[in-house]
């Protein structure tokens, strides 16, 4: 375990091998699940304001989907999320020529019409954070899915923090990434 400000960090972030496969998968993560993807309060108002921006990449039904239900949703677990299509897909998805769901936000951030990448937890994904009063726990969470993934990232000794590094790094910032890479490199766990 890694101990860095207020975070904590499960040892598996950097003894796991991850690298996302999405020939193998077609973006499952964005279809599977039971509730869509967790949001912060803050990215609730970011995706009020740049859906107009978002919108030429969704497809017909994410947009019905936000039309009847709202850019954003409270889950049944009482958590901020994006709105579902019939129960499955996230209403922002789109599924390109070879059927793999893509996101139409980070489409919309590629394509330059606006600075907000994706909700940080897709960004951030296979780690998933959970918040406690004083600080965050940083867990992987394993995911049948994600088969493919953790078989590439063997191929590739990817570990799962270096594989989702830019993502910590729009969370937590350079100086946090660099102490846990300085953690890493002292060898101060065990692999």
């Amino acid at each position: 375990m890694i101990i860095l400000d207020k975070t904590l960090l499960s040892d598996e972030l950097y003894s796991e091998r991850f690298v996302c496969d999405l020939k193998a998968c077609k973006g499952g993560c964005c279809v599977e699940g039971e509730a869509g993807a967790p949001l912060t309060e803050e990215e609730t108002g970011i995706l009020n304001k740049v859906l107009v921006k978002i919108s030429p990449f969704m497809a017909p039904e994410g947009l019905a989907a936000i039309g009847q239900q709202g850019h954003w949703v409270v889950d049944r677990d009482g958590d901020l999320t994006t709105p579902l299509v019939g129960g499955k897909q996230c209403a922002y998805a789109f599924f390109d020529g070879d059927g793999v769901a893509r996101c139409a936000i980070e489409k919309a951030f590629e394509a330059g019409l606006t600075g907000f990448r994706k909700p940080i937890s897709c960004h951030l994904y296979p780690i998933r954070i959970t918040e406690y009063p004083h600080y965050e726990a940083l867990n992987y969470h394993r995911w049948p899915i994600c088969k493919h993934a953790r078989i590439k990232g063997k191929e590739l000794n990817v570990r799962v923090v270096h594989f989702a590094r830019e993502a910590l790094v729009r969370k937590y910032g350079q100086k946090w990434y660099g102490e846990l890479e300085e953690y890493i490199r002292l060898g101060l766990h065990e692999d």
